[in-house]
Parts: structure tokens; C-alpha cells; sequence
């Protein structure tokens, strides 16, 4: 949002200039034990943006539960943004049978305003019995949202 010499800045274009925090933190497990992603339960967030072509930050920290073991499978975090899986993963190897918390981070831009949602979804790179529980206690979404653009 360029600020011309001159210009009267309104209260619209005052809110924009600060960035707005959310939170999503996890309401239950998931369970995962196939190569299909499901969502996280509660890590979802639905926010609405007031200009084109805001900017996310976008930070996961998952609490990956290893039930089932395997030296070559993983189990995956992914930030899924308005449908779309944004790039990277939260990885989490499934060698011995423990608990980590894990984290991620996104970044991106929301080409249109108005209303958006982003959330976690877990899944493994192989099926497996047993599989991997993203607990609740410490899954959680932070986004930062930042429309000066």
C-alpha cells in the first residue's frame, strides 16, 4: 500500500499497516497410518484479509506421536493454504517407537481479499500399522498476516 506526499491517511489504511497474529491449536489426535492427509482436528484457521496480495507467515509445531516403527517411512506435516498444499513438510522419522515436537514454517502470499483458510493436515510416506499420532497437547497454527504491500 504505497502512502503518496499529501496523501490523508484513512483508518482503513492505518489498520493494514500492522501485522494480525492467529492461532490455531489442535482440539484432538489424528491418527495416521496411510500416505492419505487428513486434517489435524482444531488446527485450523479461517481469517479474512483486507487487500490483495497479503502476505502469511506461517508457523506449525506438531506433536508427532511414533506408534508403528519403520527405518524408511516418515511422517509428514503439511500447511494446506485455501485448498492448496503449500511446499515443505514437518518431518518426522518413524525409526524408533517415541515422541517429538516438531516444527515447520511457511511463507506466501493470499492473491485476493477477503475470506481465507489455512490448517495442518498429517499424513505418512507409506502405509503402516500402527502408524504415527499427531497428539493435541502441542499441535498448533500461528499465522502472521501482513497486508502493507
Amino acid at each position: 500500500m504505497p502512502l503518496l506526499a499529501g496523501q490523508i491517511l484513512t483508518a482503513g489504511q492505518a489498520e493494514r499497516l500492522k501485522n494480525a497474529h492467529y492461532m490455531g491449536v489442535a482440539s484432538g489426535a489424528l491418527t495416521s497410518t496411510t500416505t492419505t492427509y487428513a486434517d489435524i482436528p482444531g488446527a485450523t484457521l479461517t481469517l479474512t484479509t483486507k487487500a490483495a496480495n497479503a502476505t502469511y507467515i506461517a508457523e506449525a509445531t506438531l506433536d508427532a506421536n511414533v506408534v508403528g516403527t519403520s527405518p524408511t517411512i516418515l511422517m509428514v506435516g503439511r500447511l494446506m493454504v485455501d485448498g492448496v498444499a503449500d511446499t515443505g513438510l514437518a518431518v518426522k522419522g518413524m525409526v524408533v517407537a517415541d515422541r517429538a515436537t516438531i516444527s515447520a514454517r511457511w511463507q506466501g502470499t493470499l492473491a485476493v481479499a477477503g475470506s481465507h483458510t489455512l490448517k495442518l493436515q498429517g499424513a505418512l510416506t507409506a502405509a503402516l500399522a500402527g502408524g504415527g499420532v499427531w497428539q493435541q497437547t502441542d499441535t498448533k497454527l500461528q499465522v502472521t498476516i501482513s497486508e502493507v504491500v
